[in-house]
């Protein structure tokens, strides 16, 4: 009883906390508002997924909502998927051919009309009590299964793409944005996978661990939930930078290649090289924090994709590091000027371009082989 007690309070606490952070993404003043509906669906399904045990101590016979309920687990992983691309790229729209991402939830339902949904409540308390020999319970589960490792490695491979586009074409700090997303998707990939583990127990001749696995589940699906609640508290404006447009250097080139057109005399590529310098050294735009390579090909009247390929190719650099380097030049000459010994790293580390220190110092460190504290000290 007290077991019960227990995992009934750790149920309320992770409703309330997944309702109140869906409530703050649906209010809250930002640009990124599909993203943060689409992060507050998936807070809903995971709620009314968690609140099972809640639904079967209220009902006590199985019901056509109560399936129904319990299969819009169909749709937390689908709407998730949506939410990263939603976060990497500024210029994701739903679509109608979205809609094809419910047809897991649609067919685990319509399998289940001829002998759940269309019967009386004695054929489906029979059916429940059954479950384990049970051909359409048996196959929603493989279904749900197939479905989490197809869209896990769908996300993976986003955010492989989205991160290799960023560092390409962007210089902003916000990069770290994306390893929220991984991390994310790193925690739900160990959910979903003792889920997994749990359900092999649920139809073995073992339910009772499947229940004790359950009860770990739900527990540690708390301390996720407050980990959300965390990081949308101290980051409500989600990044999206990037355009899903974009082709990656890689890509480029081989088109490139195609069309044999890479060849490009080397007076033309000392002209753009020279003239990308120049501009760097006067005017100085890596300062700004938010930098992208659209926003040098504007100042240097070179084409983005030009730009792109002298860049990340000719000099095997990202844009990414590229502009960081003139930053951290910039910082080295602050600390070595003794005038402005008074200036803090904090301080330095803005006035440069950077608005992290985490990122600040891993590029620093990089460049130089010191930390900027160090850096200062051996001047």
């Amino acid at each position: 009883m007290e077991k019960i007690n227990l995992l009934i309070i750790v149920i309320v606490i992770s409703l309330f906390i997944s309702l109140f952070l869906a409530f703050f993404l649906v209010i809250v003043k930002t640009k990124n508002k599909i993203s943060n509906y689409l992060f507050a669906t998936f807070l809903l399904l995971t709620a009314i997924d968690t609140s099972q045990t809640l639904f079967n101590l209220m009902v006590d016979k199985p019901s056509n909502f109560g399936m129904l309920r319990g299969l819009f687990a169909f749709l937390q992983i689908p709407v998730f998927y949506l939410y990263v691309l939603s976060v990497c790229y500024s210029d994701f729209k739903l679509k109608p051919k979205h809609l094809l991402h419910l047809l897991p939830f649609v067919i685990a339902n319509v399998i289940l009309i001829p002998r759940f949904y269309a019967v009386d409540v004695a054929s489906k308390i029979n059916f429940i009590k059954n479950y384990q020999n049970v051909v359409e319970i048996q196959f929603n589960h493989i279904l749900i299964h197939v479905q989490l490792v197809v869209y896990i490695i769908a996300v993976f491979m986003v955010l492989r793409k989205a991160k290799k586009l960023y560092l390409e074409n962007c210089a902003g700090t916000s990069i770290s944005s994306y390893n929220w997303l991984f991390q994310f998707t790193v925690v739900l990939t160990i959910l979903y996978s003792v889920a997994l583990f749990k359900n092999i127990f649920k139809f073995s001749d073992y339910p009772y661990i499947s229940e004790w696995i359950k009860i770990g589940l739900l527990v540690f699906q708390l301390f996720i939930i407050c980990w959300y609640l965390f990081k949308a508290l101290n980051n409500p404006g989600l990044f999206r930078n990037i355009d899903s447009r974009l082709k990656l250097v890689s890509e480029i080139v081989l088109e490139e290649k195609n069309k044999e057109q890479l060849v490009v005399s080397e007076k033309e590529y000392n002209e753009d090289l020279l003239k990308l310098q120049q501009y760097m050294a006067e005017e100085k735009p890596f300062l700004d924090p938010s930098l992208t390579i659209q926003d040098v090909s504007k100042g240097i009247a070179i084409p983005v994709r030009e730009l792109s390929l002298l860049i990340n190719h000719k000099l095997e650099q990202h844009f990414y590091d590229f502009i960081n380097t003139y930053r951290i030049e910039s910082a080295m000459g602050i600390l070595k000027d003794v005038t402005k010994s008074k200036l803090t790293i904090l301080e330095i580390l803005y006035d440069v371009g950077f608005n992290s220190k985490s990122s600040f110092n891993t590029a620093f460190k990089k460049h130089t082989g010191f930390t900027p504290t160090d850096y200062r000290k051996a001047m």
